[in-house]
């Protein structure tokens, strides 16, 4: 390989390793530029000393006055452009390999400078006096309810809402979510009495009589069932009856009972204030009043709630709700015209609509964003700098320093033509003066 393909090899290679600079094909490219400006940069310099020689020349041989001017300029004008060039050679290398202190400032310094960069970036970015001012100043938002009223907005909101949620649900797996619900669903079922509570609901129901129409249908179900099975009841009365007596006073016992309870039937369906309609009512007052302060009967219901949380049919019905659920989640969110789409859409349209024009909102908005930038940067601030500094100590000081001065070499070389026509002007006012004087 010969030496500069061996060069660009080396300074074209990718450094390994998290938050290593990189030097890429676009900076070879503003490296070139830079070779090109060095060249312009130089040929100043070589034209300097060429008209100094030349100068020289002439005044040995005497040449007019002319000549000193413009040798004064010349040579001053060498004199800024090598000055200029040791500045800018000193920040990126040793200028002719000599160990001169204070020079390859880059490589030298870099883990100083991203020490430095960090607390520079802590103190003027990343202060709560900055952030709050730069927030406030912005109109978040305003401009937030803007864009989200604005045709199309809400349509795409919800369309990537609505792909987010589809990948959510497609990423986890059933019986992970199966677990935890489960899981979540006993425990919070098994830590929440509910003896008291089911008796504050049903004295409040039993109040308001809101169970009497449970009652009706029960007596109604019932008087007509004895009605459509007259036989059955008679035949099973009358098997009950002891075996000494004779079978047709069995029949006719069954008949007679049969009789009575259609009547008790037909009367407690038929009158309101029947008085089993009012134990019933009684039978239920007292029963809520048990739930709420008997402890006996407590106890009992919690433990029947423990024993049915406890059955296998009753965990795989809870288990079996998450995927009921999937599934009515995903066929909504794939459907553009699902309700779940639709009213996403028309919160959406609705809250950016208020939030455009209603300035109280706007306020509060803009102050829980503010609140949280706070936050972030009062925790995050020393994180965020360290980051800063740790990754420039990771750089590799030679591919940082060529890396930069790919970025900015250019300009650079520019303060060295600058350099040589600002004291060669220098040089010309000088020996002018002296000359005057």
């Amino acid at each position: 390989m010969k030496p500069k393909e061996a060069t660009d090899a080396r300074e074209n290679r990718m450094p390994a390793g998290a938050g290593a600079v990189r030097y890429t094909a676009s900076d070879e490219v503003k490296r070139r530029g830079v070779r090109r400006m060095k060249t312009i940069a130089t040929g100043f310099l070589v034209a300097a000393t060429i008209i100094y020689i030349l100068t020289s020349w002439a005044l040995r041989a005497g040449a007019g006055p002319w000549a000193g001017y413009v040798q004064a300029g010349a040579e001053a004008g060498m004199v800024g452009a090598l000055a200029d060039w040791f500045a800018v050679t000193a920040l990126f290398r040793r200028p002719l390999g000599l160990p001169i202190p204070h020079t390859a400032i880059i490589p030298t310094k870099k883990d100083a400078f991203g020490v430095s960069l960090g607390t520079f970036v802590g103190e003027n970015f990343l202060s709560v006096e900055v952030v709050r001012v730069r927030l406030a100043a912005l109109g978040v938002g305003r401009r937030v309810g803007l864009w989200l009223s604005a045709p199309g907005s809400a349509e795409k909101v919800t369309r990537e809402a609505s792909a987010a949620l589809r990948g959510a649900l497609a990423v986890l797996r059933d019986e992970d979510v199966q677990a935890v619900v489960g899981e979540a669903v006993t425990r919070r079922a098994a830590a929440q009495p509910i003896a008291q509570p089911i008796g504050r609901m049903l004295a409040r129901i039993v109040d308001e009589g809101g169970h009497r129409g449970v009652v009706d249908l029960c007596v109604v179900r019932a008087h007509d069932w004895l009605v459509e099975h007259r036989e059955q009841v008679v035949q099973t009365i009358s098997e009950e009856a002891p075996g000494w007596t004779p079978k047709f006073i069995d029949n006719q016992i069954g008949v007679r009972v049969y009789k009575e309870l259609l009547r008790f039937a037909t009367e407690v369906r038929d009158d309101p204030g029947h008085a089993a309609r009012g134990a019933v009512d009684s039978f239920l007052a007292d029963f809520a009043d048990e739930l709420r302060n008997d402890p006996e009967t407590i106890a009992r219901i919690e433990r029947a709630k423990a024993d049915l949380l406890a059955r296998s049919e009753v965990q795989d019905l809870i288990a079996s709700a998450w995927s009921a659920v999937r599934g009515m989640v995903l066929e909504a969110a794939e459907d553009e015209d699902s309700q779940l789409r639709v009213r996403m859409r028309d919160g959406i349209r609705s809250f950016g609509s208020r939030l455009a024009t209603d300035t109280k909102m706007q306020a509060k908005v803009d102050g829980w964003l503010e609140d949280a930038a706070e936050y972030v940067v009062d925790t995050y601030r020393g994180e965020i700098t360290s980051l800063i500094s740790e990754t420039v100590a990771g750089w590799d000081a030679d591919d940082a320093s060529r890396k930069i001065e790919a970025n900015v070499g250019r300009d650079l070389q520019f303060i060295r033509i600058n350099g040589t026509v600002v004291g060669a002007i220098a040089g010309l006012l000088i020996h002018t003066v002296s000359t005057l004087v």
